[in-house]
């Protein structure tokens, strides 16, 4: 049987974290194509993270780095919109409340790729922050979202949202630092 393909898209620090956990345990049971925007591109905000935490290379990397949010978003939604027609995942699952977040859930929304956002539900309702718009836009049109605190709960409950989409599956912000914690660890024993 051939395994469901599922396209993520990162391009910020947090969501290399993220992407982290959420990549070793579904690697196994998913054909899993990367798409890492450029958002954060230098050596300390990007790379970094891939090799410390052992994470494959992206499958593509689009290099669109810092611009206006408009231009940043449209440009990625064209690579990502490119990708998503050649690839033809079964679903798409973007983290946080990136501008890359917001280009990933536009281009699955209107491709009717199913989308899944990791740390959905998160507000802080303060609608002058470019995030908490990526964020609300993005859960509206989710056909799952997995919530990582009680907080996301009761504003997705408060936003009316269908609770069979919303799924509590914890942090994976704290999967990351379990994990690396080992690492850490080890090689400060070693030192």
């Amino acid at each position: 049987m051939e395994m469901k393909k599922i396209i993520t898209v990162i391009g910020a620090r947090p969501q290399f974290i993220k992407h982290f956990p959420f990549e070793q345990a579904a690697k196994k049971l998913f054909n899993l194509k990367t798409i890492h925007t450029g958002q954060h591109y230098d050596q300390n905000m990007s790379q970094v993270f891939f090799e410390e935490l052992k994470m494959s290379k992206p499958d593509y990397m689009l290099q669109v780095g810092s611009s206006s949010h408009g231009k940043q978003t449209g440009q990625m939604m064209i690579e990502i919109e490119e990708i998503v027609l050649r690839e033809k995942p079964d679903a798409m699952v973007v983290y946080g409340d990136t501008n890359s977040t917001l280009a990933g859930a536009l281009v699955a929304s209107k491709l009717h790729i199913p989308l899944v956002h990791i740390e959905a539900g998160l507000r802080s309702f303060n609608r002058e922050m470019p995030e908490e718009i990526n964020r609300i836009i993005t859960d509206s049109i989710c056909q799952e979202l997995f919530v990582t605190e009680h907080s996301g709960l009761v504003n997705l409950a408060r936003e009316n949202v269908d609770s069979d989409i919303v799924h509590f599956v914890g942090n994976v912000m704290i999967d990351s630092l379990v994990s690396y914690r080992k690492k850490a660890s080890k090689e400060i024993r070693s030192a």
